[in-house]
């Protein structure tokens, strides 16, 4: 594994916050905050319940630093809290809905909003491939290309197998080649 000043700072700054560093705690929280936004909203494919996972998420972080042994899984540690506090917030949808339907017709799932569909089209087609991508595969490759985690640290975070996280993997990658070959020969 690969370790850049970017992954030693975090470290730092973990086991700083760990023994009760204010500062090194809010510096953490700059750094990690956009990208436990990023993977809280390729789970849950809404930006206003990713934001109120990954604030509940940080209640966890808090609560659980002082125990944290190794600095070096902080990054893990808290993607799968995230990931913990995204399946919570998913099964609570659903518990509602299921709840919602015994009195009414179930209702259509809320419609993306126009500032999405202008952010997929500015973004280009690769964008819009990874959009259509299953949750679970969007975070893999999320994961895996824009946080260079290690196949090992995705299934740490997701709590998954190292071989499912190697799955899902392989099926975004085909998924995102047919849709890029299927736009390039439509143009």
């Amino acid at each position: 594994m690969r370790r850049d000043k970017a992954r030693i700072f975090d470290e730092y700054l973990a086991a700083a916050a760990r023994t009760g560093d204010r500062d090194a705690f809010d510096r953490l929280a700059q750094r990690w905050q956009p990208r436990l936004l990023r993977h809280a909203y390729r789970l849950s494919g809404d930006s206003d319940a990713a934001r109120d996972i990954v604030q509940d998420a940080w209640a966890d972080i808090v609560k659980g630093l002082p125990s944290l042994t190794d600095a070096n899984v902080f990054p893990a540690w808290a993607y799968r809290i995230v990931t913990r506090r995204a399946a919570d917030s998913i099964r609570k949808a659903q518990q509602r809905r299921k709840t919602t339907s015994a009195f009414a017709a179930e209702p259509a799932p809320e419609a993306p909003s126009a500032a999405i569909f202008e952010n997929a089209v500015n973004a280009g087609p690769l964008a819009a491939a990874l959009a259509a991508l299953p949750p679970d595969q969007r975070a893999a490759i999320g994961l895996f290309y824009q946080e260079e985690f290690s196949v090992a640290e995705i299934a740490a975070a997701l709590k998954v197998p190292a071989g499912t996280i190697k799955t899902r993997l392989m099926h975004a990658r085909r998924k995102l080649r047919a849709a890029l070959e299927e736009r390039k020969s439509n143009v």
